[in-house]
């Protein structure tokens, strides 16, 4: 068991809370809720300008990328802050997906010079796998694959194939936009046009790919962490200001009630999120207990907070205008990314020897 100071290891340092107020200022400038709504089903819903800020100009795509290799050397807590703010903006940049997955992915297997590139901003990649693919997932050899996350934002696909890991040119596939629920994390039919560089054998990619879509499923927490925080928030801003019977709607009993269980549910899912950044962080052998119960637990709570920031808005709530729909839409949409509760839960049964019941 650890001892009593280990619970302050989850808190945030003096360096990831300059990150974020960092990332926080960017996103406030160049990506509010309130603008992102006037955009977000055009074709260009997605800001290079934005992107290149972020990931060069802050530095966050190269967070996880050792320094020799080009990148920060920093770790899977500082982008937990980074995914945080993301998912308080619902921004639409493929940070989970490249700086994250694709990255964590491509260190695994060893293809150190396209990390690099990754963490310099220059290239965005993404693991072609569906966006709902758990840990476990075994890749079809089908030479197709529906659901990829961000596809249509990559300048490279790593594709899965019986013999390895390739990098292809996003320009050699075909690369097929699919109507996705969260329009702020597009998705695409792939169809792999051969060719490439193989980066990987097929072991080392079995292996990299879990690493990737692990170490994506425990920082996507995060991302529902910062949902759940901005809804919150949100909710009771509008129910100081709004008035009913000449008196606020938030002073009312009922809903008093509602905010506090919620906040109490956003303290613990910090708590899960930020327990699951540690353990990837540090490399612990608990590090997949960790990221189960993270999700699990965030999952739920982002969709809890989205549905209340909806509902306590009234009918305000419910036009196109006001942006909870892009929250509930992203919480929902995350709620099957990178593993489903269930398959988390089977995940964490079996890691702590609790068989289903027959």
């Amino acid at each position: 068991m650890e001892g009593p100071g280990a619970m302050t290891d989850l808190l945030y340092s003096e360096a990831e809370s300059d990150l974020r107020a960092a990332v926080r200022s960017l996103l406030a400038g160049r990506a509010a809720p309130a603008d992102l709504t006037a955009r977000v089903e055009e074709a260009g819903a997605h800001d290079p300008a934005l992107w290149k800020a972020l990931a060069t100009d802050i530095g966050a795509a190269g967070l996880l990328v050792p320094e020799k290799l080009g990148g920060h050397g920093a770790s899977h807590r500082e982008a937990a802050v980074v995914l945080e703010e993301l998912g308080r903006a619902v921004t639409p940049v493929p940070y989970l997906t490249s700086s994250v997955v694709a990255t964590e992915t491509l260190l695994a297997a060893g293809a150190g010079d396209l990390a690099g590139e990754l963490a310099a901003g220059r290239t965005v990649a993404v693991l072609a796998v569906p966006l709902s693919a758990g840990s476990g997932h075994e890749p079809a050899d089908t030479g197709t694959v529906t659901g990829v996350a961000d596809a249509a934002r990559a300048d490279v696909l790593l594709v899965v194939r019986p013999d390895g890991l390739y990098a292809v040119d996003a320009a050699d596939a075909t690369i097929t936009p699919l109507t996705a629920l969260d329009l702020t994390r597009p998705l695409a039919t792939v169809t792999d046009g051969g060719g490439g560089t193989r980066v990987a054998d097929a072991a080392t990619a079995r292996t990299a790919v879990r690493r990737g879509l692990l170490a994506g499923a425990g920082l996507l927490a995060s991302e529902q962490l910062g949902v759940a925080e901005w809804c919150l928030e949100e909710t009771v801003r509008h129910t100081r200001e709004r008035h009913q019977f000449n008196r606020p709607v938030g002073s009312f009993q009922s809903l008093k009630h509602r905010m506090a269980r919620l906040w109490l549910e956003v303290v613990n899912a910090r708590a899960a999120a930020r327990s699951a950044a540690d353990a990837l962080a540090t490399g612990s052998p608990e590090a997949p207990l960790a990221v189960a119960v993270a999700q699990v637990y965030c999952s739920r709570v982002a969709v809890h907070a989205a549905e209340e920031c909806v509902q306590l808005h009234g009918g305000i709530g419910m036009t196109w205008e006001h942006p909870a729909h892009l929250y509930l839409k992203r919480a929902k949409a995350d709620q099957i990314a990178l593993g489903s509760a269930g398959h988390h839960k089977d995940t964490l049964a079996g890691l702590v020897d609790l068989p289903a019941p027959a």
